[in-house]
């Protein structure tokens, strides 16, 4: 037991500054900033604006701003992009759908199934998340170098399109 006792422990610092920890923070900063302009852009239908700035909106509803298509998709399409379940991504649309983001419409090429679809409020959303994340990422330039900024995107780019092997 001594013995064990003996030995100096490695350190632990990894554990808070590894890569996957810091992208995880600087993905929930980011966001977080996004929502906190989307909140002020006065495009956005007031409703929407004062549930962002109160954090009823999160990362989740973001991916139905960042994964529906403009021509609207099927449930199941969309889930699979978000990587999400059918039923987390069900659950996150019927709230979408009673804030007056989306709305479920029938499929033209498919009577059997609907299309989730973004309603004029969810365009004017969609909107506001574009002109959010443009001007996130130019406060990301101007904190960290037009030059860092160039490789991290490059470098996140080729990451995210890799496969481990």
């Amino acid at each position: 037991m001594s013995e064990l006792l003996a030995v100096t422990p490695p350190s632990d610092a990894w554990r808070q500054t590894h890569l996957g920890r810091l992208l995880g923070h600087s993905m929930r900063r980011f966001d977080a900033r996004v929502l906190q302009l989307m909140a002020r852009d006065v495009e956005v239908p007031l409703g929407l604006s004062n549930l962002a700035a109160r954090d009823k909106v999160g990362a989740a509803h973001i991916h139905i701003t960042r994964h529906l298509s403009l021509a609207g998709d099927r449930l199941t399409d969309l889930a699979e992009r978000a990587g999400m379940t059918k039923q987390s991504m069900a659950d996150l649309v019927k709230q979408c759908e009673a804030w007056g983001l989306v709305t479920r419409e029938n499929d033209a090429r498919d009577a059997r199934t609907r299309r989730v679809c973004f309603t004029a409020a969810g365009l004017a959303w969609l909107q506001a998340f574009r002109n959010a994340v443009a001007q996130a990422e130019a406060e990301f330039r101007e904190e960290v170098g037009q030059d860092v900024a160039a490789v991290v995107a490059l470098g996140l780019e080729v990451y995210a399109g890799g496969g481990m092997g």
